[in-house]
């Protein structure tokens, strides 16, 4: 089975941490979101966030190529609380320099009224294993966000948490995960390509 991570484009409001508040695609959001998928669309289905960044693309291609869309949500951003729509300035100088510790060790360091790094990391690997186990789909494109995968390529690759933050994922970025199950049903998922085009 093949699954396409597909991170939402650019969202109105500029750069900021976004986390929860939900906040449509931009003009160009919707432009670089059309250019990843072009007129590929070998899915079996599509699995997406509820936020509306990606949930809204989602839907659209979904009707279009008249494929099954599940809204998962599991595949919400983090929520960080008192960071939330700040740009990175603003984060700077409201926390004295607790963001960037957070950027290497975001279990010790949680954001402020924000949601625990175990908490998200949990629900989207759970979410994650349950795409995992549907074996009578071929290919599923996962529309999301740069947070969930980044947790699920850090599955993928064995990474440490401190280490998914490095993990360069661009605006409308796809990935791709290979997932096949080896007796007694153990699941291996090996990295195809990541942040590319198809």
């Amino acid at each position: 089975m093949l699954i396409d991570l597909l991170r939402h484009g650019e969202t109105e409001g500029g750069a900021c941490l976004r986390g929860s508040r939900d906040d449509a695609l931009s003009a160009l959001g919707w432009e670089q979101m059309r250019s990843a998928v072009g007129s590929f669309h070998p899915w079996s289905r599509i699995v997406s966030s509820p936020l509306r960044r990606c949930a809204e693309f989602a839907g659209v291609l979904a009707r279009l190529h008249d494929l099954p869309l599940a809204i998962d949500e599991r595949l919400r951003e983090m929520n960080f609380g008192e960071w939330e729509g700040l740009d990175a300035g603003q984060l700077c100088a409201a926390d004295s320099g607790v963001p960037p510790q957070f950027w290497s060790d975001p279990a010790a360091y949680p954001p402020p009224g924000g949601e625990p790094f175990e908490s998200f990391q949990r629900r989207v690997l759970e979410s994650w294993a349950s795409l995992c186990a549907c074996v009578a789909d071929n290919h599923i494109l996962l529309i999301a966000h740069g947070g969930p995968i980044r947790a699920i390529l850090g599955r993928v690759l064995d990474l440490a948490p401190r280490m998914q933050s490095r993990l360069e994922l661009p605006h409308a970025a796809l990935s791709r995960v290979r997932v096949w199950k080896e007796p007694p049903g153990t699941v291996i998922a090996s990295l195809v390509f990541h942040a590319g085009r198809l």
